[in-house]
């Protein structure tokens, strides 16, 4: 008996270090999952975003909802006035500056298409108040945006994808927030000097190269805020940014063309 008892202890202590380690193994498997995912979602956005593709309208399976905090900024950097646009597949709202008088409605565009997601998802971080241009300097009064994506990963299993149409799978599947930068290059950093004494060499270089950022939080929780997963992706567009319009000519929409190249005034 005691020779029993004896070993029934040995085979308790390894049970209990076993326990202890699956939850680590299942944890790491978990994060190692999640980044696959990540990185795979990842190129998708990135290789569209910076070839401003127009068809993408899957896209509108998994991407839920679009922000954009903007930030009206006078010409001596004191905030003017800031607000939230917001765009679902079936609804928008819009509290933008760009649009303010009476004869000419603030007006938006739900996302209801891929032109529509790739577009918002390409605003410039720093655009002109009036026109709606992007700026390669922000020298003046300027708008600046913070566009944020919720995205349901577009890879992972195939249960959770189109055309699964149970709410409670739908909402169970992995999600993530997405923050896409679209910024000029980075080549001086002295916005308060007029833009005409910036080298011509500069002025090139802003005109056509951009830099797109995305940074990726997850998992994304039900209310709303994410995990401790975080992982930014950065990429360097050679083109120009154009400027476009949709849904009665109102809503702006930007999109890179690579190796589109202009001379810089």
């Amino acid at each position: 008996m005691v020779e029993i008892a004896i070993c029934l202890a040995i085979i308790g202590i390894a049970l209990v270090a076993i326990i202890g380690v699956l939850p680590i193994g299942i944890n790491v498997q978990k994060d190692n999952r999640e980044e696959t995912v990540i990185d795979q979602d990842a190129s998708v956005f990135i290789e569209n975003i910076r070839n401003g593709a127009r068809g993408l309208d899957d896209l509108t399976n998994y991407v839920s909802a679009i922000s954009n905090s903007w930030t009206l900024y006078k010409k001596n950097g004191t905030v003017d006035s800031s607000g939230v646009n917001g765009y679902t597949y079936t609804n928008f709202s819009i509290a933008s500056p760009l649009y303010p008088t009476a004869s000419t409605p603030q007006a938006g565009a739900p996302i209801t298409n891929g032109l529509n997601i790739i577009g918002l998802l390409s605003t410039p971080e720093y655009i002109d108040p009036l026109t709606g241009d992007p700026l390669r300097y922000p020298a003046g009064s300027y708008i600046s945006n913070y566009v944020v994506a919720y995205v349901r990963s577009l890879s992972g299993p195939a249960a959770e994808k189109p055309p699964q149409d149970n709410d409670i799978v739908r909402s169970d599947s992995f999600g993530y927030k997405m923050i896409c930068q679209n910024v000029s290059v980075a080549v001086d950093t002295n916005f308060v000097a007029p833009y005409n004494n910036v080298t011509p060499y500069n002025r090139q270089l802003t005109a056509n190269l951009r830099e797109l950022r995305l940074t990726f939080l997850w998992p994304l929780l039900q209310n709303g805020n994410t995990g401790n997963g975080r992982q930014t992706f950065r990429t360097s567009v050679g083109g120009q940014m154009v400027k476009t319009s949709d849904y009665n000519n109102q809503e702006l929409l930007y999109f890179f063309q690579p190796q589109s190249f202009a001379g810089a005034p």
